[in-house]
């Protein structure tokens, strides 16, 4: 049994015990926390599936949280303006939020 569930303007396959980095979830949470996200796209229930319209009725996904914050890998922006002498190098490393997923309700 899987869903897609959207959190925080991404979507997700959910599938019990999955590891999943989503974007920064903020200071409210804090490590073995439990979240519920209730914006359910869609329920595969092993060949039953059901699609939302546009989420599905009384469907959550129940997560712990296992590492509040988590940063990822460097990003690298190069600007150039050939001839000109204009160089310019910014970095940036995304926040993000370590959850597993313990349980799919449909």
């Amino acid at each position: 049994m899987y869903a897609i569930v959207e959190i925080q303007g991404q979507q997700f396959k959910a599938e019990a015990g999955k590891y999943l980095y989503v974007h920064y979830l903020g200071e409210a949470v804090k490590e073995g926390d439990t979240v519920d996200f209730d914006k359910v796209l869609l329920i595969d229930a092993d060949g039953a599936v059901k699609v939302g319209a546009p989420t599905v009725e009384g469907a959550k996904v129940v997560c712990e949280v296992k590492r509040p914050l988590v940063k990822g890998d460097k990003v690298l922006v190069f600007k150039k303006k050939r001839r000109k002498g204009y160089r310019k190098l910014n970095g940036h490393r995304q926040y993000f939020t370590q959850i597993v997923i313990k349980d799919v309700v449909a």
